[in-house]
């Protein structure tokens, strides 16, 4: 079934057919021609519109009982008088059947037109044939609206002309969602107005036509500035529409209402006899609004059934607008869920910069479970971290959302990556049957200068060197996150200074047009492309390099969400990194100190020598306190200056407030005084303990 052409006239030669919804304007001859030009499908010419009071002749004017389904059912009929300066759209015809009758087919076309009809004969719109037809076609185009704006338009372009010749909807502001109960008084946002356009007058196809006399509806609605209205509880807007039911303008509700929804001295802009109706939008708990429908005073005025008419468009439009008010609640929601769970930052790792991109996918499937994550680790290391879980609703967010908090935690007990994802997928497994992920783990030292990489199901990464060639590391794939029984291998890999780890979702390189490993392939030609526009000294910006991998999606590759992490490589170099075992006896805090010493000497930064020595005393005498093996002792210099000490006891010190006749207890206290920031980590294999100072 086809929903209401927008223009009643089919394009003549030399007219735009993209003409907006009112008639064409056709000099006799151009209409003399219509008429007589054979039709494409082998009938007769359509005729072209008649003027008022004229009756369209011609075997052309037939038209079929299943084209009165498809086309305008509520086309009105003209006044009396001629008005050459805005005829009136007339519905299509197709061409008779074979075997019709000429007669009844003329007949028919009267009926339907309401044109050439002597006075007494029923006017269109006058039989309920008519307008169950005509309701039924509107609610479907009103139907096909997903968004507010796009039900809104539906009901003025299914009710504009064939209905009315204007309409004016108002909605609630805000519009309430769901069962929750709006505070404050009750407003009402003019939200839009719909018209029969005025003719124009250009020589595009159009000839020249007398300027008509301005119309009384088109001058009401330029003329309303009162977009927004209060309902007055026990006003009578608010009796209007608590009764639910249209009412005509000119009744006395109607005329006592108007005034408060278009304002103090507007409601003399409303046609009067039958000539408006005012129709509260109920949706499935209260009136959201309500729409008002216009005529023009030469049109037919409304009859008591357009009044059941008005009601079946308010409320499908009602019901719709609750629709469409609930799913931009729950999607804007699960987008939020999603965004929330995501980092809001990536920290400032050390020897490491980091980089990030996130896309929803489409309008139809928004919301997805990808995520990425970056976590520092004791000893300078970053865990780079990249997910997706199958699926798109709110449930694949949520379970992203556990899954990513799980693999932090993990992370703080700085676990083997095979050994991280092991944990992921006994929690997939908890979290039901069916919770399937793929998720991909790395850990990078940048003192070694080495990453290591677990793979659960997830693509494969890329590595961008700094010469501008670019790899597909060699990752084993493992089972996805869920499975259950299985085992992940992690392997470990060189990561030079100046190279880029890419780590993304399959979002990004698969989609209805092309298969994952193309899409890798291509990533991977992009990324080598990119480099070579900043030589082979110089890697590309790490932002723009990120800008650049997004460019090379499609208009048919935003069917997932797309997760990416970039990583660049810088390292610390070996010159930068002191490190010693010490035995926990009584002597190691004293030679902590003069290690540090003589390291802070050779790097220049003689002027932290008194705090880092305080700090480090303090700190390795905690250690060996407790301690039953060699404590290690590691100063990094990057931005900061950073020390770690690191023993086999697990349990964490905590900072704590000495009282004045302890010995002891004040050396985290001077620690959290002195340090730009400290921490400690436990490890499988104990704790480090670690500050940093500024340089």
């Amino acid at each position: 079934m086809t929903e209401h052409p927008t223009s009643y006239e089919r394009p003549q030669p030399g007219v735009d057919p993209a003409e907006a919804r009112g008639a064409l304007l056709r000099s006799p001859q151009s209409q003399a021609q219509a008429q007589s030009q054979p039709c494409p499908r082998g009938g007769t010419a359509l005729p072209a519109q008649a003027r008022a009071g004229e009756t369209p002749s011609g075997p052309g004017t037939s038209t079929s009982k299943e084209h009165s389904v498809n086309g305008p059912e509520h086309a009105q009929p003209t006044s009396a008088e001629p008005d050459p300066h805005r005829p009136r759209p007339t519905p299509e015809g197709i061409p008779p059947q074979p075997g019709a009758d000429p007669e009844r087919a003329v007949g028919a076309q009267e009926r339907r037109s309401g044109r050439g009809l002597p006075p007494g004969r029923p006017m269109p719109m006058r039989r309920d044939g008519d307008r169950l037809r005509f309701v039924g076609a509107a609610t479907r185009r009103i139907a096909r609206g997903i968004d507010l704006d796009e039900i809104v338009m539906g009901l003025c372009r299914a009710t504009v002309p064939t209905f009315s010749d204007a309409i004016l909807v108002y909605l609630r502001d805000p519009l309430p969602v769901g069962d929750e109960r709006p505070v404050g008084p009750v407003v009402l946002r003019l939200r839009r107005t719909d018209r029969i356009p005025e003719e124009r007058d250009t020589d595009g196809g159009f000839l020249p036509v007398p300027v008509p006399e301005p119309d009384p509806v088109d001058i009401g609605l330029a003329a309303l500035t009162a977009e927004l209205c209060e309902v007055r509880p026990g006003g009578a807007l608010n009796e209007v529409l608590r009764g639910v039911r249209p009412v005509f303008a000119d009744s006395p509700a109607a005329r006592a209402a108007l005034p408060e929804l278009l304002g103090e001295g507007n409601e003399s802009l409303v046609p009067g006899a039958q000539h408006a109706i005012l129709a509260p939008l109920r949706g499935r708990r209260r009136v959201i609004g309500a729409a008002l429908f216009l005529r023009r005073p030469e049109r037919h005025a409304f009859e008591a059934d357009d009044l059941l008419v008005a009601a079946q468009l308010a409320t499908h439009s009602a019901l719709g607008i609750d629709k469409a008010v609930l799913y931009g609640r729950e999607a804007y929601i699960a987008d939020e869920l999603q965004r929330t769970m995501l980092p809001e930052n990536l920290p400032s790792a050390t020897g490491v910069r980091l980089a990030s991109r996130y896309l929803p996918a489409a309008e139809t499937a928004r919301v997805g479970g990808d995520w990425y994550d970056a976590i520092p680790l004791p000893g300078s290391r970053v865990a780079l971290v990249v997910g997706d879980v199958m699926g798109h609703s709110m449930t694949s967010a949520a379970i992203m959302g556990q899954l990513r908090t799980t693999a932090q935690t993990l992370a703080g007990l700085d676990l083997p990556p095979q050994e991280v994802l092991h944990h992921l997928d006994e929690q997939a497994q908890r979290l039901g049957s069916d919770r399937m992920a793929t998720c991909l783990y790395a850990v990078y030292d940048p003192v070694s200068h080495r990453i290591t990489i677990a793979n659960a199901g997830h693509p494969p990464p890329v590595l961008l060197h700094l010469g501008g060639h670019a790899e597909v590391l060699r990752v084993p794939a493992g089972a996805p996150i869920g499975v259950g029984g299985v085992d992940f291998e992690a392997v470990e890999l060189d990561a030079p200074a100046g190279a880029t780890l890419l780590l993304y979702t399959d979002g990004l390189v698969e989609s209805r047009l092309r298969d994952v490993w193309t899409g890798i392939e291509q990533l991977r030609e992009k990324l080598a492309a990119t480099a070579q526009l900043t030589g082979p000294d110089h890697p590309p910006p790490l932002e723009a390099l990120c800008d650049e991998v997004l460019d090379m999606l499609g208009p048919g590759d935003r069917d997932d969400d797309i997760a990416l992490l970039a990583a660049r490589f810088d390292g610390i170099a070996p010159s930068d990194v002191a490190y010693w075992f010490l035995e926990p006896e009584d002597a190691a805090p004293g030679r902590a100190r003069r290690l540090a010493r003589r390291a802070l000497a050779r790097w220049g930064l003689e002027e932290l020598t008194d705090s880092v020595e305080l700090l480090v005393s303090e700190v390795v005498t905690n250690a060996v306190r407790y301690a039953s093996r060699p404590v290690t002792l590691r100063l990094l210099r990057t931005d900061v200056l950073r020390c770690e000490v690191g023993d086999d006891v697990p349990q964490l010190p905590r900072l704590r407030q000495a009282r004045a006749t302890d010995e002891g207890g004040r050396g985290l206290y001077l620690v959290n005084r002195l340090a730009r920031r400290w921490g400690a980590t436990r490890l499988s294999t104990g704790k480090v303990v670690w500050f940093e100072l500024n340089r």
